[in-house]
């Protein structure tokens, strides 16, 4: 699926192959401009293919390389036209749930390491399916959205196979609201609950709680995720912001760091998910 965003990046893309087309002195070969930037020739077709997104150093780079560095406002223009992107649920959910959910595996597969905090809900990394049909069909209600609910459960779900790739680490925060929070039927979320104290101690996954009673540096705000160093991707009512300047990560990053100093893991974290066991069954 091709996003506001991804076209973006891409028409960005293209104009840097333009000015390299059309370098002060004749037209340059990738592997020609790469030399002169001191780059991977890997990286210039990557920005090129939309598939890589510049900072604003590559970009004065390129300018200046290509002959042309009166273009490198024009360039910072335009890579500042996508660094705080906000994609509309009512846009993105004109489709159904589906293509949002394959937009974030294609995302997902790019990266090694994720930082993600929840208040409210269990991350969609470590839903149970029936979970995640409860998640969905709430957010079609409220959305009024096309209900294509088991094609965007079968993408979260498979999106959940990154866990189990070696290199890979997904960092999870979670407020101890989300473990009590009956957005599902009480079955649903006890079975959620079981795969969730099932993930401590799992290598590629460093699960942390925020329990209620914690002191807390920061409100426990919205929820967010950072892919690797390169990428934000916060959550609001009414749109999806996605975020790629470097300024606006560390920000995250810093948020995300502050909110682990009030969580617990490991034997901590499981004595929490069995309190919220016990009063989702009362006997157990």
């Amino acid at each position: 699926m091709s996003t506001d965003y991804q076209q973006a990046r891409e028409a960005l893309g293209r104009r840097l192959r333009d000015l390299r087309l059309s370098a002060a002195g004749g037209r340059l070969t990738g592997t020609q401009l790469a030399q002169r930037l001191g780059w991977p020739h890997s990286k210039v077709y990557k920005l090129e293919g939309g598939r890589q997104t510049a900072n604003p150093e590559d970009l004065q780079a390129w300018a200046d390389a290509v002959g042309h560095p009166d273009t490198g406002e024009e360039l910072l223009a335009r890579l500042g036209g996508f660094e705080s992107h906000i994609r509309s649920w009512r846009r993105q959910l004109a489709a159904g749930h589906r293509p949002v959910q394959d937009v974030w595996n294609l995302e997902v597969d790019r990266s090694e390491e994720i930082y993600a905090w929840e208040e409210s809900v269990v991350p969609g990394m470590l839903q149970t399916a029936d979970y995640a049909r409860a998640i969905f069909q709430r957010y079609a209600d409220l959305y009024g959205s096309k209900r294509d609910t088991e094609e965007a459960v079968r993408m979260r779900i498979l999106r959940q196979q990154w866990l189990h790739q070696g290199g890979h680490t997904f960092h999870a925060l979670v407020w101890e609201a989300a473990l009590h929070s009956l957005i599902c039927a009480p079955a649903v979320l006890a079975a959620q609950l079981d795969r969730l104290a099932g993930m401590i101690g799992m290598d590629t996954v460093d699960l942390g709680i925020v329990p209620l009673g914690a002191s807390l540096k920061i409100p426990a705000a919205n929820g967010f995720w950072v892919l690797d160093d390169r990428l934000v991707i916060a959550e609001d009512w009414h749109a999806e912001i996605w975020l790629d300047d470097t300024d606006s990560v560390a920000t995250y990053m810093r948020v995300w760091h502050t909110l682990r100093e009030s969580a617990v893991y490991g034997l901590d974290a499981q004595a929490l998910i069995t309190r919220a066991q016990r009063t989702v069954h009362p006997r157990a």
